[in-house]
């Protein structure tokens, strides 16, 4: 990826992700002698950031060195230490040219996908995502959460991108976003996601969007009008009811009882509302299966999903520390259930069996999850979207004719 993605700071004063800590901006100026370089991983001391998901400076698979403080000399009160434990979070433009991914993979059921954020302060201890962060020459522990990387331009190369003549005769809906939360915190004042639904809006494209933030209510202005259009969807992610579960493994994200009013909110505007109940980890959260089925069915959701706890590269070591820090008692157990879920290993990347995992535990999460959507009424997949009434707008804002 450009490294020139990683030169431009920008600094929203967004009042979930953006409150900058006077010792953050120096905590990388540190003299010589109170770091030291090393050819290895770093060592995963037991730092406990504040308001973050992980608590690992994971050395980037790509690169051969690695940058390690070494605080072992200060008293715990100290200054330099109590920095050490609070981070803030870091915003840098991103230069691409281009906006749009396009996605093979066969158990994933979008083709293409807009992503205005890499990174995601969200922090989730779990999140699939954080080994993108490694191309960008950030690592997958701390860095995915507080080095974000926006793209400012997304709206115009997303209408740049509707505009090619090719196009107009294989539209199809387009995820926002399949990677990384399009409504983090930051979205609430940069708005990259709101301009990029604008755009398509006016282009009559239909759209997507998978989400754990209550930002989304801010739209329902744009989306009830595509919902009108049968042009959108939107996919609300709950993986627990418990708040000090989720305050604990997806620090800044909305709480549960928020997303139960956000779910409302939308099925009464009229905007279909999908209910990912993601990651299930066994051991864990899966015994709430029930509880979180019946609850969005009540908010007014009528389509529900579930993905299982997925530990590609670096994922796994951010979250078995997370676990090890939160639930040091249920470790063994929890890891025992996810091996039994993928042959023996902590992760299988096979198409077929990496969403929902297979053997015992697999075959009765997916029994329990079959069985109260059944009861409850909810179905699994999501109707298609319109995509017939798709039209070009030129770069003045006029709509193009078809004369063929």
């Amino acid at each position: 990826m450009p490294e020139e993605s990683k030169n431009k700071p920008a600094s929203p004063q967004d009042d979930e992700t953006a409150q900058i800590d006077p010792l953050g901006s120096t905590r990388l100026e540190l003299d010589s002698t109170d770091c030291q370089f090393s050819e290895h991983d770093s060592d995963p001391t037991q730092k406990n950031f504040r308001g973050r998901g992980s608590s690992l400076e994971l050395q980037n698979r790509f690169e051969k060195i690695a940058l390690k403080f070494n605080l072992d000399q200060l008293a715990p009160a100290d200054q330099l230490a109590e920095m050490d434990r609070k981070i803030s979070t870091d915003y840098f433009a991103d230069d691409s040219e281009s906006i749009i991914s396009e996605n093979s993979s066969p158990d994933v059921d979008f083709r293409y996908s807009l992503n205005p954020y890499r990174g995601c302060a969200h922090g989730c201890s779990y999140c699939y995502a954080r080994p993108t962060h490694e191309y960008l020459g950030f690592n997958a522990g701390i860095d995915f959460e507080t080095k974000i990387v926006v793209k400012p331009n997304a709206a115009e190369l997303f209408g740049k991108w509707l505009r090619r003549p090719k196009w107009r005769d294989n539209v199809e809906p387009v995820m926002l976003s399949g990677v990384t939360d399009c409504y983090q915190g930051c979205e609430k004042e940069l708005q990259l996601t709101r301009r990029c639904l604008e755009v398509a809006d006016q282009f009559r494209q239909p759209m997507r969007i998978t989400t754990k933030n209550v930002l989304v209510r801010r739209d329902i202005d744009l989306l009830r009008g595509m919902a009108d259009r049968n042009q959108t969807c939107v996919t609300i992610s709950v993986s627990s009811l418990d708040q000090s579960l989720i305050r604990s493994m997806e620090p800044r994200s909305s709480s549960p009882q928020a997303r139960l009013d956000a779910i409302r909110e939308l099925s009464n505007a009229g905007i279909p509302v999908k209910v990912l109940v993601a990651p299930v980890i066994p051991g864990l959260n899966d015994d709430e299966i029930p509880s979180i089925l019946k609850a969005v069915t009540e908010a007014g959701a009528t389509w529900a999903g579930y993905v299982m706890l997925r530990l590609p590269l670096a994922v796994e070591p951010v979250f078995l520390d997370w676990l090890e820090r939160n639930f040091p008692d249920r470790r063994n157990k929890i890891v025992g259930r996810i091996q039994s879920l993928r042959g023996g290993q902590m992760y299988d990347s096979n198409f077929a069996t990496r969403m929902k995992g297979e053997g015992i535990w697999a075959d009765q999460i997916a029994l329990v999850f079959q069985m109260y959507c059944q009861k409850l009424g909810l179905r699994e997949k999501i109707p298609q979207l319109n995509v017939s009434q798709f039209r070009r707008i030129d770069d003045g804002g006029n709509r193009q004719l078809n004369l063929f």
